[in-house]
């Protein structure tokens, strides 16, 4: 049977269903040394005086205070020093009419004294003190219960415990609290094409490492839940019903992440409906609408994530985590949110509320931009481009440059990024970046690179070959270049024998391309027009004569790691990664490569310090195959 999403929930009423759900775990009782961050389940009153005894503040002395009035410069007072009390110790002397006695601070005051001297108004002379300054009774001492007084209320329950409450409670003689209990969270990934990380995967089966449980399990702990994580339980319902029954009986809520969306083998609907009950399937969010909520066995807590990565995550950050905080009696954090400006139009028009996760930068005068992350929800890489999450209305069509948004941060310790690139991606450029502080690039090509430099959302752009027509009206400055060796990747000997292009247009070769936005795919469209050229045809004629010229890969390796593996006569590459794969190449010519800098960015630090990698980058291009330097930074 084929579930379909009918009267998909509002995101409230699933936030109101997820409320309805018990995940309060039962209070338990730790010891102090592992009490910090926990929240205390109970009022701790004081059961004694804080401090214990009245003690002095200062270093000096225990007098009677009557004894020193009027005492000054011109006429001091003169006590005769009777002994001394230091800290630690019980006074073994008292303070008599006329007398004092020397005392540490955090002492106990002896008996008769009510007032301390500070050391500096007095002086010692033959066994007498002598006293330059009156003091008044209670001067430079602290009374027994200055801090808190016993039978008073110390803490109160839902009390967070820093460092601060702890020493409370260490100066209290409390050695374990009784706290409120971490929620326990079981996590089982569904689908047979999980691989755990750390097992052998073959990507020939559509196999895929597991994202989800890492990733949610992380979450869980960073909202203070306790993770556990559990096998895969692939597509078969029988496996499938024995593990959340399972995770149920151990766990206060468990959540599962696959095989919530309407296609065939998606069963755990039928697991929930069949054993527990079901709240809802199905909120109107983009993205993330296949999420399910329910009950399992004697009334456990279930949620149900989304399988693609960047939506699991989304719909977790945005309705599950708040609700593992406080069960766990854990407030919102109160940096977990940032206000920005969106860099650049978003449109958006499709009726449901979108959770539109987004990138930070800041601009040259230290404002915080917002820019879309969106790569499909499938795209891993996405959950470390994007920062948090802009809750867009189901209601609004398009978000204005310049427009405040409030972004929901993934993590209360996000930052934006020293240095935001976008370009081309290339060996050199990849050990440049390592000798940036707190640098990310996206690797979406040349093209692109102009693109989002021209938008004013990237610091810099990385360009490669001709520019052309695509830089026309983009103020940019040129921080460097090198030049690189571009050309055919074939297998080690060369066994088809491939010598130039013409052998691709020519021959029965499976050929490998680069994606359109690359500038090796540009260059390589120069190259075969240039050929088309000379044998007077066309371009197009010679493009459909190449076996593989229109699929097209992302990233620079891939088409020589499809020849390595035998999936590809030839591969569009470099000679750098033909070396450092150890296969052979044919040279096509070589290509500039080039950094531009927003000229409204270039005093900015992580900016300035890509200026200073580019600089001293001679042992980078030395270490490359076919990278030579173009010049130097200007």
């Amino acid at each position: 049977m084929r579930k379909q999403f009918r009267d998909l929930a509002s995101p409230a009423d699933a936030r109101e269903a997820i409320a309805s759900l018990d995940l309060t775990p039962d209070a338990e009782t730790v010891g102090l040394e592992a009490a910090r961050g926990r929240v205390l389940a109970e009022r701790i009153d004081a059961e004694l005086d804080v401090p214990g005894f009245d003690r002095a503040s200062m270093d000096g002395y225990a007098v009677r205070a009557r004894d020193t009035f009027g005492a000054d410069e011109a006429d001091p007072a003169e006590l005769d020093l009777v002994g001394a009390v230091h800290a630690g110790t019980e006074p073994d002397v008292a303070v008599d009419a006329g007398t004092a006695v020397e005392i540490s601070t955090g002492a106990v005051m002896p008996p008769g004294a009510d007032a301390v001297v500070i050391v500096e108004r007095t002086e010692e002379r033959d066994g007498s003190l002598v006293v330059y300054s009156a003091v008044a009774p209670g001067d430079s001492v602290m009374p027994a219960g200055t801090d808190i007084a016993a039978g008073a209320r110390a803490l109160g329950p839902g009390t967070r415990l820093t460092p601060r409450e702890i020493g409370l409670l260490s100066a209290l003689g409390v050695d374990e609290v009784p706290v409120r209990g971490k929620p326990t969270v079981g996590i089982v990934s569904t689908g047979d094409e999980l691989v755990r990380p750390g097992d052998e995967l073959r990507p020939e089966a559509g196999e895929i490492y597991d994202v989800n449980s890492y990733t949610i399990a992380a979450g869980v702990e960073e909202a203070g839940g306790v993770p556990t994580l559990y096998p895969h339980a692939g597509d078969d319902y029988e496996e499938m019903e024995r593990l959340l029954h399972k995770a149920a009986d151990e766990c206060d809520l468990v959540l599962s992440s696959g095989s919530t969306s309407a296609s065939a083998v998606d069963v755990i609907y039928r697991v929930v409906e069949e054993r527990g009950e079901l709240l809802l399937h199905g909120v109107s969010v983009k993205p993330g609408k296949p999420m399910l909520v329910g009950t399992l066995g004697e009334g456990s807590a279930y949620i149900g994530l989304p399988g693609y990565p960047v939506s699991a995550l989304t719909i977790f950050r945005t309705f599950v985590a708040p609700a593992i905080r406080d069960a766990a009696g854990l407030s919102e954090p109160r940096t977990a949110t940032v206000e920005g400006a969106m860099a650049a139009r978003e449109r958006y028009a499709e009726g449901r509320t979108r959770l539109m996760p987004v990138g930070l930068v800041d601009d040259g005068d230290g404002n915080t931009l917002v820019y879309p992350v969106d790569k499909g929800s499938g795209a891993t890489t996405s959950l470390v481009e994007a920062d948090g999450v802009v809750e867009v209305s189901a209601d609004v069509e398009y978000l204005a440059e310049s427009e405040s948004v409030t972004v929901n941060l993934f993590s209360p310790d996000v930052r934006a990024p020293a240095l935001l690139g976008v370009g081309e991606d290339d060996p050199a450029l990849s050990r440049l970046l390592d000798r940036v502080s707190s640098p990310r690039y996206l690797p979406f090509g040349s093209r692109e690179g102009l693109r989002r430099l021209r938008d004013g959302i990237s610091d810099v752009a990385v360009v490669a070959g001709d520019r052309g027509d695509a830089a026309d009206g983009i103020d940019a400055v040129e921080l460097g270049s090198w030049t690189r060796e571009w050309g055919l990747v074939v297998p080690t000997g060369n066994p088809e024998g491939v010598s130039g292009l013409a052998d691709l247009v020519d021959g029965d070769l499976r050929f490998i391309n680069r994606d359109s936005n690359s500038g090796l795919r540009t260059d390589l469209g120069n190259a075969v027009a240039a050929l088309a050229d000379e044998r007077g045809t066309t371009r197009h004629e010679l493009v459909e004569s190449i076996e593989g010229f229109d699929r097209g890969t992302k990233a620079f390796e891939s088409p020589a790691r499809a020849v390595a593996a035998g999936r590809a006569d030839a591969g569009l590459g470099l000679r750098a990664t033909a070396d450092s794969l150890g296969l052979d190449f044919v040279s096509l010519g070589t290509q500039p490569v080039a950094v531009l800098a927003n000229p409204d960015r270039t005093e900015k630090p992580g900016v300035d310090s890509f200026r200073d990698a580019l600089a001293a980058s001679d042992d980078v291009f030395a270490a490359l195959a076919g990278v030579e330097r173009g010049y130097a930074p200007r």
